[in-house]
């Protein structure tokens, strides 16, 4: 019978502060494991071990809720209207603008449900317990706390474990927490306030077993494991919106209440001032809310941004959702993880300090291809050579070649087999030329986390024998008797080398240090007794570089006027050393934020000094959200970079999530709005610029297509203010919008960079997306559009001629004059009276050909003058509105150069 659980006896609060036997006893449970009844009873009560998928919208719902937008609430109603009076053209035409808009938007969702999918897709699918007095392996996700299990090398940890046995154990949890370095685990108790890269004690669920074996027992399964909170993160931080979508949203709420005011008052004055019939007022009251709505906008918007994403995954950044395109254009700060973000991941010997002199190490990474070079015209020795020996002799890795570079040389691609600290060792002794020879391993020391050291027994081409030892400088230099000087062993000077290693330490470098023994030829045993009277041969400074690429693009992000943070799960000495040399900061008196600190500030405080802290160390998942939101009270447009899982909630939460696309987990790559194919901090300098002119387009864009809507709509509503014959009617309205909007307002969406894009500081969040200068500018463009098309209507009806002949040269005059505006619009800041209008953009003289197919098609196809009420034109009705529209196109330029004067 299954003894009688209580939900107390499944949770532990903070384990890895606690010694195993109190661990055990709030448990209750055995080292020894569970038996079956027990372990049905926990999970009973526990739950499977498996992440939960979030409940989901019927499709249904998700692709209404793209309906759902003041400007598509009018289109719907004014479709409506217009089928209940049998207007059916109108009504598929507008119909047919909404509904492509929602079928886009449905298909770019999805964004968080794949996140948590990939998060899930993480957990270990099988785990070895003891159950019943004997090791099996059972389903992970029907682990529960109390289980014993074992861990070996390769394994993914199933669950949150304290362990009670740890031989060598060490621990990939880069993916968790950021370092680089996999962790080294022991059973002893860490401090209350430990963070989660501190708790040496703990195996976290989703890590990888890089070396050596433990046992433990599960303290926390599902979504209560640190996994477990970072999908809860990710689900509750909430994705903002852009402010490219911000801005449109508020520019169509004033549009419709400005459309709707506008209708019912010339419904009141046609009615009441002029008697118009009912009907005839309903139908010019719907063809001036048509004509004033930029149906095409929104079509305008998701085109143009799905040109910029083709642009921008031609520079390596795949972006996942449209508005991120043009967000990135507006962003004031990135925020970006250290490891394998700004710097290679990869670890690197920079120095190396023996007795006789200090070298410098080139090259970056496992690409075996640099120079030693002695500093202080030292000359490279026997020194060099001995230290080397241990790098290559002393390492169980291998540099192996993988393949051509990625890049744009032909150099080859190297790869790492085995841990990034011994692959740093190896390449620097491939570096340094160094051939092992004829050398045979006669026994080994492994790494231990208690000793902190490895050693091995070698024997050379001659048979000689030594002992050779790397490890933690401390730990060899109190098993050092002496030092290899210029004329052999000499005294140790642990003065001068407890400096060397402060020196090394400052620099945000990892040391460690090498030493050997000779030993009778005849000696095939090693033990850690063996250890004792060694000859100290130096020390190596190891980091993991920055990527030169990230140097150059953080230095352009600070010139556009870009801040840029680091965030790192790294210790702080090395995060500012990194920070310093990317130029992140300058000075001495720099401030780092660690996770301590952050824990101690309320989210206030650290309102107050976020924006002036450019370095944060030791961070959780929980830190970096803090962060994000901090920054975002500034109205910053954050960026979030990262490859790692602990990244996800971060960057679901940031205004832009970027990812790494080669060694970004799947959870952080579907989290993210834009994932960088080639893992280039660099390409984030490209995306910004991408998104800067993109935006710009799109205000391009915007202002070219107003003044096509606030023509028609003059048009319209002077003629009915005044009692006047319409000059155009709904379906002609209609066409003269959707024609430019699908040929020529898409012409701007090519437009290439303006001059310096990457030299102006970004632009304010927030305010409207068309300013009172330039709603002015659109108001005077307008009346001078519609103003042409009424005169050629007006003018042309005078001269005794059809009412649908003169409407027809009318269409002609707006849609000419719209073409003849479009080269005004290329250059926004400049003038466009230079022979630049004519180039530089091939799809405007595409899109102006189409055009005029289109109209004529319009004007002489039999079909299209039943449709839309047109007539043929004679050849010199065509004189008038080309006149008028060249007319336009210095009148408007005129009008750019005394807004221009004014600014």
């Amino acid at each position: 019978m299954a003894p009688q659980l209580t939900e107390a006896q499944l949770v532990v609060a903070r384990p890895y502060a606690l010694e195993v036997d109190e661990v055990v006893r709030e448990l209750g449970v055995r080292k020894s494991g569970l038996d079956s009844a027990d372990a049905a009873a926990r999970l009973a009560l526990a739950g499977r071990n498996e992440l939960p998928e979030p409940k989901r919208k019927p499709a249904v719902v998700r692709f209404l809720s793209h309906f759902n937008d003041t400007l598509i609430y009018i289109l719907l109603a004014a479709a409506v209207i217009k089928a209940v009076m049998g207007d059916w053209l109108d009504f598929w035409v507008i119909m047919a603008v909404a509904i492509i808009n929602a079928v886009i938007g449905y298909i770019q969702e999805g964004r968080a449900e794949k996140a948590l999918a990939g998060i899930r897709g993480m957990l270990s699918a099988e785990a070895h317990a003891r159950r019943d007095g004997g090791w099996v392996t059972v389903p992970a996700a029907e682990l529960v706390p109390g289980d014993v299990i074992r861990l070996m090398p390769g394994d993914k940890v199933p669950a949150d474990v304290r362990l009670f046995q740890a031989f060598q154990l060490r621990i990939d949890e880069s993916a968790l927490t950021g370092e680089s370095v996999p962790s080294s685990k022991e059973v002893d108790p860490v401090h209350t306030d430990a963070g989660v890269g501190d708790r040496s004690s703990m195996a976290f669920s989703g890590t990888i077993v890089s070396a050596g074996q433990g046992r433990g027992i599960v303290t926390s399964t599902g979504t209560t494991t640190e996994i477990g909170k970072i999908q809860t993160l990710a689900d509750e931080a909430g994705a903002l919106a852009t402010p490219l979508t911000r801005q449109l949203d508020d520019f169509g709420r004033v549009l419709t209440i400005v459309i709707l005011g506008m209708a019912a008052a010339m419904l009141l004055i046609g009615r009441f001032l002029h008697q118009m019939p009912f009907d005839e007022l309903i139908s010019a009251a719907i063809g001036f809310a048509v004509a004033a709505i930029p149906e095409g906008l929104p079509a305008l918007v998701t085109i143009t941004l799905a040109l910029g994403v083709q642009q921008m995954a031609r520079q390596n950044a795949i972006t996942r959702k449209l508005p991120a395109v043009e967000a990135l254009g507006s962003v004031t700060t990135v925020c970006s993880d250290k490891t394998g973000t700004l710097t290679k991941n990869e670890m690197t010997v920079r120095r190396i300090v023996t007795p006789l002199a200090s070298y410098e190490v080139t090259g970056l990474g496992y690409d075996p291809d640099g120079e030693i070079v002695p500093e202080a015209d030292a000359k490279a020795g026997g020194d060099l050579t001995a230290i080397l020996a241990v790098a290559s002799l002393c390492n169980d890795a291998h540099i192996v070649e993988s393949g051509p570079s990625t890049g744009s040389g032909s150099a080859p691609a190297w790869s790492l087999v085995g841990e990034p600290t011994e692959g740093a060792l190896k390449v620097v002794a491939m570096k340094g030329r160094l051939d092992p020879g004829g050398s045979r391993r006669v026994g080994v020391i492994p790494f231990d986390s208690a000793n902190k050291f490895m050693a091995t027994l070698d024997e050379g081409a001659d048979g000689s024998r030594a002992i050779l030892v790397k490890g933690a400088p401390d730990r060899l230099l109190e098993r050092s008797l002496t030092q290899r000087g210029a004329a052999g062993a000499e005294p140790l000077d642990l003065v001068r080398w407890g400096a060397a290693i402060d020196d090394l330490s400052a620099q945000g470098l990892r040391v460690l240090a090498a030493a050997r023994k000779a030993v009778r030829s005849g000696s095939d045993e090693l033990a850690v007794d063996d250890l004792q009277d060694l000859e100290f041969l130096g020390l190596w400074g190891i980091v993991d570089p920055p990527r030169p690429e990230a140097i150059d693009a953080i230095a352009d992000c600070h010139t556009a006027g870009i801040k840029v943070k680091m965030i790192t799960g790294d210790h702080a000495g090395t995060a500012l050393s990194i920070g310093r040399e990317m130029g992140l900061v300058r000075g001495e008196d720099v401030r780092v934020l660690t996770g301590a600190d952050l824990e101690a500030l309320s989210q206030d405080q650290l309102k107050e000094v976020v924006r002036d802290v450019d370095v944060y160390a030791r961070t959780s998942p929980e830190h970096k959200i803090r962060i994000v939101r901090a920054l975002q009270s500034h109205e910053e447009v954050v960026a979030m970079t990262g490859d790692g899982v602990n990244d996800a909630p971060a960057l679901t939460r940031a205004n832009v999530g970027i990812a790494m696309g080669i060694k970004g987990t799947e959870a952080t790559k579907e989290a993210a709005e834009v994932v960088l194919a080639d893992d280039n901090f660099a390409t984030i300098r490209s995306a910004i610029a991408e998104g800067r002119r993109i935006y710009d387009n799109l205000r391009k864009s915007v202002v070219f297509l107003l003044p096509t809507n606030g023509a028609q709509s003059l048009v319209i509503l002077v003629a009915v203010v005044f009692g006047l014959t319409l000059p155009l009617t709904s379906v002609q309205v209609l066409w003269v919008n959707m024609v430019t909007a699908v040929t020529l307002s898409l012409a701007l969406a090519y437009e290439p960079a303006e001059r310096g894009i990457m030299k102006r500081p970004p632009r304010k969040s927030g305010g409207p997306i068309i300013n009172l200068q330039e709603l002015a500018f659109i108001l005077i463009v307008s009346f001078l559009i519609g103003g042409a098309a009424m005169g050629v209507f007006y003018g042309v009806a005078a001269g005794g001629v059809d009412v649908n002949y003169a409407r027809t040269e009318a269409v002609l005059m707006l849609a000419l004059g719209q073409l003849a505006y479009l080269l005004n619009c290329r250059f926004m800041t400049r003038s466009s009276l230079t022979l630049d209008v004519f180039r530089g953009n091939r799809m405007i003289w595409i899109s102006a050909g189409a055009l005029i197919v289109l109209q004529l098609l319009y004007t002489y196809v039999p079909v299209m003058n039943t449709l839309f009420e047109s007539e043929p034109l004679a050849a010199t009705s065509w004189i008038l509105p080309i006149g008028l529209s060249i007319v336009i196109f210095f009148a408007v330029e005129i009008l750019k150069g005394l807004f221009r004067r004014r600014r």
